[in-house]
């Protein structure tokens, strides 16, 4: 058995207990793994914080390294995640986001962008929003 740290789309942590790492993703891709609080499937794993002992700079620097390849999984974890399951509304975000919040329509999980004026009007109006980096495409995704 192995545990890991677990955060849901909401930012509730927690830990789930899987017979490996493929068991853990198994679990993500099925729809089975939910946040014990909100109940959200939408469920990642967090990176651990681990102890690094000093001792030659070049432990030091295949440790950064490492960690540098995990988080870059886990952007690109995310990022897959959210192409898959979350719909581009492009610059009109900020407009579907108040329907939804306000029941004008069925809430839906969507991604778009919006401007700081725009962040102000979601947060003053008490809209959950979660702002993620982009991602840039190579060009033989683009194809």
């Amino acid at each position: 058995m192995i545990v890991f740290n677990l955060e849901c789309l909401n930012g509730h942590t927690f830990e789930g207990w899987f017979d490996d790492k493929e068991d853990l993703e198994k679990q993500q891709s099925q729809g089975i793994l939910a946040c014990p609080v909100c109940e959200t499937t939408s469920v990642v794993q967090k990176l651990h914080p681990i102890a690094i002992k000093k001792s030659s700079n070049n432990t030091t620097q295949r440790a950064l390294q490492a960690s540098q390849e995990a988080m870059t999984e886990l952007t690109e974890k995310v990022a897959e995640y959210v192409e898959k399951n979350f719909e581009n509304v492009g610059s009109d975000f900020t407009k579907q986001a108040l329907k939804m919040h306000y029941g004008a329509e069925d809430y839906r999980n969507i991604k778009g962008t919006t401007t700081k004026e725009e962040d102000k009007v979601l947060a003053k109006e008490g809209v959950p929003v979660f702002k993620i980096p982009g991602t840039k495409k190579s060009k033989d995704d683009l194809n």
